[in-house]
């Protein structure tokens, strides 16, 4: 069954426009801006990394690993129809992408930190919740082309279909929240990042400092959710830092969680490049951290424009 639904590429996109049927073959939404190329090449960049991911999940472990593991019976093979619409998705934005004359991003080469089942599917989650979040992101700078915002929209909404069979299955809640986070290009590249051991192609996307969370992991099955006032540990090497940073200069988390709220929690010193900052009361699902000086007053965007000194690390907090 893996990737036997890669003929579905052109059909997934015509069939969200509203044209006659007779108009509907074939119907790629165009790429008419900067804007639009950037966003669908974080998309491919992102898309390739979720191939790879799902397709090591589907040939490296058997359905009896999957059973003896504790997952449903077709587990196995709903990973499989995972990869297969990653592939789909891959090829449709690479599609895109050269129809506009642009050159697609090619593939990287990957290493994941999984071992078995269980730490596949923990970190699938972790992975489909930043690609989820740079669709969301990535949105607001398609509203001058409405094809191509459905067109994105389509597919996030499959991509959070995907997390919800994922987590139901590892045993936690499959919607966690009542709103999913947005990320911006700039955070959602950065997170890809340490899953990549080199690439033919980089984007033209700065790559921060990065911010590591030493402690707490979640637990294999994200239950019980971590709770307010659990101290999360963060490491960092100050000496990568863009700017000048006073050593006694108090320095913040900035998490981002559910849309684009940003809460600024002071941290406390473990030592050189090391924080802990306590989780804030109503934190829940997959959160975004930012190292910072700023104390508050800014929002994601400005985060990502000029506020963070290190970051971001992916917090699963349920």
């Amino acid at each position: 069954m893996l990737f036997s639904n890669a003929a579905l590429a052109l059909g997934l996109f015509s069939l969200v426009f509203s044209h006659p049927l007779e108009k509907r073959q074939n119907a790629l939404p165009t790429i008419n801006s900067a804007n639009d190329e950037a966003v669908a090449q974080l998309a491919l960049y992102l898309e390739h990394l979720e191939l790879s991911l799902y397709s090591g999940g589907f040939e490296n472990f058997t359905d009896a690993q999957y059973t003896a593991a504790g997952f449903p019976p077709g587990f196995r093979e709903n990973v499989g129809v995972i990869a297969d619409h990653e592939k789909t998705h891959s090829d449709t934005l690479t599609t895109i992408l050269a129809n506009a004359g642009k050159t697609p991003v090619p593939p990287c080469t990957y290493k994941f930190p999984y071992t078995d089942p269980v730490s596949f599917v923990d970190l699938a989650n972790m992975i489909t919740s930043v690609g989820i979040g740079a669709y969301l992101g990535g949105g607001a700078l398609l509203t001058d082309d409405p094809e191509l915002l459905t067109a994105a929209s389509s597919i996030v909404t499959v991509e959070a279909r995907h997390d919800a069979y994922l987590r139901a299955g590892v045993g936690a809640s499959p919607f966690p929240t009542a709103f999913d986070t947005a990320l911006t290009s700039l955070f959602a590249y950065n997170l890809a990042q340490m899953f990549i051991v080199s690439c033919p192609q980089q984007l033209n996307i700065t790559i921060l400092p990065k911010l590591t969370l030493a402690s707490p992991m979640p637990p294999p099955n994200l239950q019980p959710p971590t709770p307010a006032g659990t101290p999360l540990k963060f490491t960092f090497d100050p000496s990568s830092f863009f700017v000048q940073v006073d050593p006694n200069a108090p320095l913040y988390i900035g998490l981002i969680n559910m849309v684009t709220n940003v809460t600024f929690i002071e941290t406390t010193s473990c030592g050189s490049g090391c924080v802990t900052a306590p989780v804030p009361q109503g934190a829940a699902g997959a959160a975004f951290a930012l190292l910072t000086t700023f104390n508050g007053g800014l929002n994601e965007n400005q985060l990502s424009e000029y506020g963070a000194l290190a970051g971001p690390a992916e917090v699963v907090l349920s």
